[in-house]
């Protein structure tokens, strides 16, 4: 592989891990558009692949919400009993499609990410626009256990079974839109969480030999310092101005994604 392939991938990977730390929206959003459309990855590889740099990078992101005090594990536990069963359930779906149709996983996997790619920042957008009573630490810490997050919890894995999309895109959009969490405690908690569903998804996908682990070293190469740069970087940057460009060009990529398997369907 040339040096020219092995930049362009380490430049995404640093561009992805800075916006995933910075604004908590899911590697799995950023990152899976770019390794099928401008790295030209397979669909079925480049989902196990991010699976597996997802995890390594907001390794250091969690980190840095740690020391901060941005991560309840209360509301982290509540969301992994839902969301390690859904990953398992997820990528048991995703082996039986491969199984059913070959190649063809890689048409139907273009289509769902296409779709997630519009649906998901469109609804978050939505919900950036509008105001939503916060509760205060405190009153987090003392609140009860909820079944509502562990269901949280459980769709989102089933997607980042399925496609690796999920693991923040949906768990931050789904608690925005049903509870009034402060939003750095959020991100943090997000970040920490997503540790436990994307490296238990990515070990899942390596067994199934959907890891490409040189792509995996080059992007992460990038990835670690974006993701500890993004983290500090929230305490100076407009992080909610960030999110509404980042939905925009995701949607953007989304319908490019959704044109190319209509032309390919033709």
């Amino acid at each position: 592989m040339d040096l020219d392939t092995i930049a362009v991938r380490v430049v995404v990977g640093l561009i992805v891990g800075t916006l995933v730390g910075l604004t908590g929206l899911g590697g799995g959003m950023l990152l899976l558009p770019l390794l099928i459309s401008v790295l030209g990855v397979p669909p079925i590889i480049a989902v196990g692949s991010d699976a597996v740099i997802n995890c390594i990078t907001k390794i250091g992101a969690g980190e840095v919400h740690w020391h901060q005090g941005n991560v309840s594990l209360r509301l982290v536990f509540s969301l992994a009993y839902g969301s390690i069963p859904g990953a398992l359930l997820g990528v048991m779906i995703l082996a039986r499609v491969r199984t059913a149709y070959g190649e063809g996983v890689n048409d139907l996997l273009r289509l769902a990410i296409g779709i997630l790619l519009i649906v998901i920042p469109i609804v978050y957008l939505v919900k950036l626009s509008s105001s939503t009573p916060q509760l205060s630490v405190a009153e987090l810490r003392k609140s009860k256990y909820r079944f509502g997050v562990t269901l949280i919890g459980f769709v989102a894995g089933l997607l980042v079974g399925v496609t690796s999309i999920g693991s923040g895109s949906v768990i931050l959009m789904l608690l925005l839109v049903f509870y009034g969490f402060p939003p750095a405690l959020m991100v943090g908690t997000d970040i920490v969480h997503a540790i436990l569903l994307v490296g238990f998804t990515g070990l899942l996908q390596f067994r199934l030999g959907n890891v490409d682990l040189f792509l995996v070293v080059c992007v992460l190469i990038g990835s670690i310092p974006g993701g500890i740069l993004g983290a500090y970087l929230t305490k100076y940057l407009p992080a909610t101005r960030f999110k509404q460009i980042l939905c925009t060009l995701l949607m953007a990529m989304g319908t490019r994604l959704l044109w190319g398997v209509l032309l390919h369907a033709h």
